[in-house]
């Protein structure tokens, strides 16, 4: 008994502590001081108490569970951006997307002053403040790996980040009050104008009816169609000319002059479509009617033999008319373009008769219950690749020593490349929502109670006799010029709205209690859309510019 109490290599011991330094930390992290909670981050602080109050924990054991928790939480945040991280760049995600690296670059210029300027306080620490100012757990990892591979033995800088870390949630949250009061912003008007600029720009496909008036069509098929447009669409219902029926066509369905049909497409070439058909239907007319003969159904992608394979590959002619009109895929609606790829979890609108849908539904699976099994061979794959990659030695002109991406970069773009690129390879990347978070809450706790414990005795030690105090305050600076710089830019430069605003400063700070904040002030989604347009680049850039920032300046810095 006394073993399990008081030996830091005894097994026992070891679970013991890690039990209720996360159990503790994250019942604590649920409280909220004025609706905001530290979630999981307050596990780091208990872990601070623990080791303060002189719970230990082996070194070895210590290390092994502080890289393999960074690890694991990393690579699947890399899995989770993956798909959006490269479309994120698209359209409006372009400008949000650039100032979020404007922001990252500020609060970079914004340290490196403050430590040019500071008396004593080496690069280290002042890392350590940085990523506590901006709520940036995987980066301070990534740049504790590289000091230990560069033979630092000074302050933990873990301490530094604790010290910055609480009023860096409060920094940016105020930084978004200052520029709601700073332009006078209306909340209920921001609202309106969010949803009607979502509708004009929406990428999710429209359907809409034409009428074939163009001459030329009569007796062409679709598929013929389709290349003479040079548009992508898909035709899901045909009424023939002087009939009541509905029907599917397929991809050799004539149409004749007079035909309504059914499209379906994306909004930007409606207008090119309308034009090549003839005319818009009557807006009185829907082919979509309770009673059509055409069945509409949702089927999952669920068969590990249908991973990766392209749209155009299906044959869809052999289903007697069947079509996929829409794929969901992690909550967005994507057109089925011929080329794309699907993957496991994709859920296919498809639209035809009764018997081929059930037929096509066999193919592709349909069987929800076999996603809830992992995919354990490509994470493990996926970890082994990106550790590897992450001790591959990058040379950068001008930097005198390679750089390497490490046990937190290396897995990160691994993982963000096969959450894009897996199923094109035939690779299984898909885990459950659930799973995913599971595995990503138990590597970051792991990791956060491992900091803490290792630091604690230099946390209270850093109030009481270092330099505690003088953390937060710098690391309020860091916090907040860059954000608010940023927020005056993308409001009065590029009137971005303000929802948007907050969750682009949520997002280039990977901070959650932000956006749960945004979550108070509308009841839409659009602090979250913008979060998760700059999440996938900010979190890549945080982790990576730690250690940049030490190969440059590691010379002046010791």
């Amino acid at each position: 008994m006394e073993s399990v109490l008081t030996s830091p290599a005894s097994v026992a011991h070891i679970l013991l502590v890690y039990a209720l330094v996360i159990s503790l930390g994250l019942a604590l992290g649920r409280i909220r001081v004025f609706g905001v909670s530290l979630g999981v981050t307050f596990v780091l602080f208990v872990g601070l108490a623990a080791g303060h109050f002189g719970l230990e924990v082996e070194p070895h054991v210590l290390g092994f569970l502080r890289d393999f928790g960074l690890i694991l939480f990393i690579f699947f945040i890399g899995l989770q951006v993956g798909p959006s991280f490269f479309s994120s760049f698209r359209s409006g995600g372009i400008i949000l997307n650039g100032l979020t690296v404007g922001a990252i670059l500020l609060s970079i210029i914004v340290t490196l002053a403050l430590w040019m300027f500071s008396d004593g306080i080496g690069l280290p620490a002042f890392l350590g403040v940085h990523y506590g100012a901006v709520t940036n757990t995987p980066g301070l990892g990534a740049t504790q790996e590289a000091l230990a591979v560069m033979g630092y033995t000074g302050e933990n800088i873990a301490v530094a980040y604790a010290c910055a870390y609480p009023l860096g949630v409060v920094g940016i949250i105020l930084s978004a009050i200052i520029i709601r009061l700073l332009f006078r912003i209306n909340l209920a008007e921001e609202d309106k104008a969010w949803e009607a600029d979502e509708a004009d720009k929406s990428d999710a496909p429209i359907c809409f009816h034409v009428e074939v008036a163009n001459g030329f069509l009569h007796g062409q098929a679709l598929e013929s169609i389709r290349r003479f447009i040079g548009r992508p669409f898909v035709c899901s219902r045909r009424q023939a000319a002087g009939e009541t029926e509905v029907s599917s066509p397929g991809p050799e369905t004539q149409v004749h002059r007079g035909d309504i049909l059914r499209i379906v497409s994306q909004a930007e070439n409606k207008d090119s479509i309308i034009a090549f058909f003839g005319k818009e239907a009557d807006p009185a007319v829907d082919l979509l009617t309770p009673h059509s003969p055409v069945h509409a159904e949702t089927v999952t992608v669920t068969d590990p033999s249908m991973n990766g394979v392209r749209v155009k590959d299906l044959h869809l002619s052999h289903y007697d008319g069947l079509n996929i009109t829409r794929i969901y895929r992690a909550g967005m609606e994507v057109f089925p373009y011929r080329s794309l790829h699907l993957q496991l979890g994709d859920r296919l609108k498809v639209v035809g008769p009764e018997r081929a849908i059930t037929r096509f539904a066999s193919r592709v699976g349909n069987q929800r219950g076999k996603l809830d099994h992992p995919n354990i061979i490509s994470i493990f794959v996926g970890i082994m690749v990106g550790i590897l990659v992450g001790i591959l030695p990058i040379a950068i002109p001008g930097v005198p020593v390679p750089v390497k991406l490490g046990l937190a970069g290396g897995p990160l773009v691994v993982a963000i490349l096969l959450g894009r690129y897996g199923p094109s390879m035939r690779m299984a990347t898909y885990t459950t929502n659930s799973a995913s978070l599971m595995l990503r809450e138990l590597g970051i706790a792991f990791f956060l109670a491992s900091v803490g414990l290792a630091a604690g005795d230099g946390f209270a030690d850093a109030f009481m006799n270092g330099n505690g105090f003088l953390y937060m305050g710098y690391g309020v600076l860091i916090t907040m010029i860059p954000l608010i710089i940023i927020g005056i830019v993308a409001r009065k430069v590029f009137a971005i709205n303000y929802h948007s605003i907050v969750g682009l400063m949520a997002g280039a700070t990977t901070d959650p209690p932000t956006l749960a904040y945004a979550a108070t002030l509308s009841e839409k989604n659009s602090s979250a859309v913008a979060y998760s347009t700059v999440y996938p680049l900010a979190m890549f850039l945080r982790i990576i510019t730690g250690q940049i920032l030490l190969l440059i300046f590691w010379t002046a810095a010791t």
